[in-house]
């Protein structure tokens, strides 16, 4: 569970909730008690992913969300670790040797890259395989981005829409003063709940997914790197210094290989 997201989700409804009850007591939460509002922002809102998605991809949201609140840590040591010991092995003994090293390793992606090694495939064709399975995984990523996206702009856009019909509802009926306060209601608590869900959900959660695949395709791209190096037959110590250029300088300090315990 990514405790973050769901910090920042609480305490900003905290914020609000506090705002409210401060300035109004509890019967300052009657007004945004709109099923109205709430019904035709939300349902405004999926409506509008029907129209510009596949099904397929507006139903497969719940998954997407999921993702957002999970936490998956790369742990980046384990990688180079692995690397530096089958660069070790495979020079003494050979790729052959790395068979059943490699069908313990917990990463598929790693695994299929140095099984295409141990089968003997060239450089270009391992580059070329694993560059293909990335580009596949970047569109993937894309697509649960933008669906966010667009939830945090329809969203926004369906509260202003409220916002308009309750005010056009109101004027209908200024001879009845007793339904001007219903119509307010309606065409303000739209506005908030678009408002609201946009900018503390839907677009920090593109944001959030945005930068997760950018940490798993960096991964991927130094796996990338790793088994390439791998296939040249490279000594350990450059195996672990190149993988490390890939990281930022205080990240490269945390992490110790069996190399760099050696040579202390």
């Amino acid at each position: 569970m990514d405790l973050t997201t769901l910090i920042g989700i609480l305490l900003g409804g905290v914020a609000v909730v506090s705002t409210i009850y401060l300035s109004e007591g509890m019967a300052g939460f009657r007004p945004f008690m709109n099923i109205e509002a709430l019904t035709l922002v939300m349902g405004g809102t999926f409506c509008a992913l029907l129209v510009n998605y596949p099904a397929a991809q507006v139903f497969n949201v719940i998954k997407v969300m999921k993702k957002v609140l999970s936490a998956t840590p790369i742990d980046m040591q384990d990688i180079i670790a692995t690397f530096v010991k089958f660069a070790k092995k495979a020079r003494t003994e050979g790729f052959l040797s790395l068979q059943e090293e490699v069908k313990s390793t917990r990463d598929d992606f790693l695994k299929r890259g140095v099984q295409l090694v141990i089968d003997g495939a060239d450089k270009e064709f391992t580059q070329n395989m694993m560059e293909t399975e990335i580009g596949f995984i970047r569109e993937r990523h894309k697509v649960g981005q933008e669906i966010f996206n667009s939830l945090g702009t329809y969203s926004p856009a369906f509260g202003i829409i409220g916002t308009i019909l309750g005010m056009i509802l109101m004027m209908t009926t200024l001879d009845d003063v007793t339904q001007v306060p219903r119509r307010m209601a309606l065409a303000l608590a739209a506005a908030f709940f678009g408002l609201g869900s946009g900018y503390l959900l839907f677009l920090p959660m593109a944001g959030k997914l945005r930068r997760r695949s950018e940490d798993e395709l960096l991964t991927k791209e130094i796996i990338i790197r790793g088994v390439l190096l791998l296939q040249t037959g490279v000594a350990p110590s450059l195996m672990e210094s190149n993988l490390k250029a890939y990281l930022d300088p205080s990240t490269r300090s945390l992490i110790r290989t069996s190399v760099g315990k050696e040579g202390e």
